[in-house]
């Protein structure tokens, strides 16, 4: 009985030195000691008399530290570990918001800028990066960058076929900055291979080899109308070509309307 009462003595004598020692080694800077004074300190929170504001503010510098240090998850996890302890208050469920909304920002910006991996390492610590319903942030833009793959891609297929107009299609399915600027020299080639077409169109209506042919000023009005109503590029060619009495055609390695 004595040795019991001896632990007790001594765990309850411990228990009133944790207050002191966790503001001691939070105003000498010492963060990790104080956290972990703190740690033992909620420990023994079954005794009395137990104070939580030094606690608080302990895991409130440690937490800015390591924001600064850049290490957010750690940051994000002791920010939330002190709004859920009675040291916690409006200001620090502030700063957590602030923090969670610096790293969304970072995320979208390193997206934007074409760096996905970068972004979901800024959206992990907010549990964004992905979930098994796919409802995540970072899910979403692993989606929207795979789309925009895959419409460059099959771009870039279509310029090398000469199918111009199903290529200018994809390229005006193409909304991510990045894979904008990467299709630029596509949209060149596009561009050119269309000003041939066309060139073609003329000086074939001009001879007389293709009387058939759709007069391209008048293909182009009626592909440019439907394109303005909210129609996609190769259907709007193929709407305005047949609204013209016209069917599509490959003519060669070229995508034509002929009567």
């Amino acid at each position: 009985m004595g040795t019991v009462a001896a632990g007790i003595g001594f765990v309850y004598w411990w228990e009133r030195q944790l207050p002191a020692r966790v503001a001691a080694a939070a105003a000498s800077g010492q963060l990790d000691a104080c956290l972990r004074y703190s740690d033992q300190l909620d420990a023994l929170s079954w005794l009395p008399g137990r104070s939580s504001l030094d606690q608080g503010r302990c895991r409130r510098e440690k937490a800015a530290q390591l924001w600064k240090q850049g290490s957010w998850a750690a940051a994000l996890g002791l920010q939330r570990q002190l709004l859920n302890s009675p040291a916690g208050g409006r200001g620090d469920r502030q700063r957590l918001e602030d923090w969670q909304s610096a790293l969304h920002r970072m995320a979208l910006t390193r997206f934007r800028d074409g760096d996905l991996d970068a972004a979901l390492d800024a959206l992990a610590p907010m549990g964004e990066k992905h979930r098994s319903d796919g409802t995540a942030v970072g899910d979403q833009l692993r989606l929207n960058w795979n789309r925009n793959r895959l419409e460059w891609e099959r771009a870039s297929k279509l310029v090398d076929q000469a199918r111009w107009w199903e290529a200018l299609d994809s390229l005006h399915r193409i909304d991510h900055p990045w894979w904008q600027r990467r299709a630029q020299a596509l949209n060149g080639k596009v561009e050119e291979g269309l000003k041939r077409l066309k060139g073609q169109d003329r000086e074939h209506d001009g001879h007389g080899e293709l009387p058939q042919s759709v007069p391209v000023a008048q293909l182009d009005a009626e592909v440019g109308r439907r394109i303005a109503a909210g129609m996609d590029e190769w259907k709007a060619f193929q709407a305005g070509c047949q609204a013209l009495g016209g069917r599509v055609v490959e003519a060669g390695p070229e995508t034509a309307c002929q009567r």
